[in-house]
């Protein structure tokens, strides 16, 4: 690294996101965050993450209950760690089970859209008017994952999964700026949808599948769930708090 580089600031996603205050771990629950991050936050050479680690009474999450082709979820994690990278703030996507958390979810209500309405007409609509689809969101992750590997294909001849890191970030990039032909969605529509569960997972309570070892919530300082506050509550010192999950209080 260059002396320019190293006074230069640091700009990463990680940074970014550690930074803001768009993501809280306690404001998530068994579903997905509606919207978090409207800013393009690209930048940085990442290396690819290692295998998912977790505690071993963690392993009953890491088991796909929706995907069928293990093909289709590579892609997915691929482009879940370009998302959220491992870098020296700690573990990436892929280490914190992110791609099993959009699996369970997209298994579930989430990915079949309960209790939304779901009929046409679907004509475009404004950012504002949120979604207009026909599709349910399990069909828009499956649709956009095959569309991501078509992408790969065509424009690189080889599976996105074999990539490098930059090569996957154009065209994750080409989907956030709706520059990928997909069929009643939007691409940038789907990055979105991407990227939220991509974020959620990481922050996710470790009972949904994500978030894994709580390490999502120990690089922001986050408690967790806590059962009370009220011996600290009035003390004037930052007291930090080893993170407690949902399972820990049965």
């Amino acid at each position: 690294m260059s002396d320019e580089e190293k006074k230069a600031p640091d700009l990463s996603r990680r940074k970014f996101i550690k930074n803001s205050g768009y993501v809280a771990g306690g404001a998530i629950g068994g579903g997905i965050l509606t919207s978090l991050i409207g800013t393009n936050v690209w930048g940085g050479n990442q290396k690819t993450a290692p295998e998912t680690t977790t505690n071993e009474a963690d392993s009953y999450n890491r088991a796909l209950m929706y995907f069928r082709r293990r093909k289709d979820f590579e892609i997915l994690s691929a482009a879940t760690e370009r998302i959220f990278p491992e870098d020296e703030n700690g573990p990436g996507a892929i280490a914190l089970g992110v791609p099993y958390f959009i699996d369970h979810q997209l298994a579930g209500g989430y990915g079949n859209n309960e209790k939304e309405y779901t009929l046409g007409p679907f004509s475009e609509g404004t950012d504002y008017q949120g979604y207009q689809s026909p599709l349910k969101r399990h069909e828009i992750f499956t649709a956009g994952i095959q569309a991501m590997e078509r992408e790969s294909q065509e424009n690189y001849g080889t599976s996105f999964v074999d990539l490098e890191g930059e090569q996957q970030d154009e065209i994750l990039r080409k989907f956030e700026e709706k520059k990928v032909k997909m069929k009643h969605v939007s691409s940038a529509y789907f990055f979105d949808q991407l990227r939220t569960a991509t974020l959620s997972g990481v922050y996710a309570d470790p009972l949904y599948g994500g978030n894994a070892n709580m390490d999502g919530w120990r690089m922001k300082e986050f408690p967790g769930n806590q059962m009370s506050y009220i011996q600290e509550i009035e003390k004037e010192e930052f007291i930090e708090y080893e993170p407690s999950s949902l399972k820990d209080h049965l």
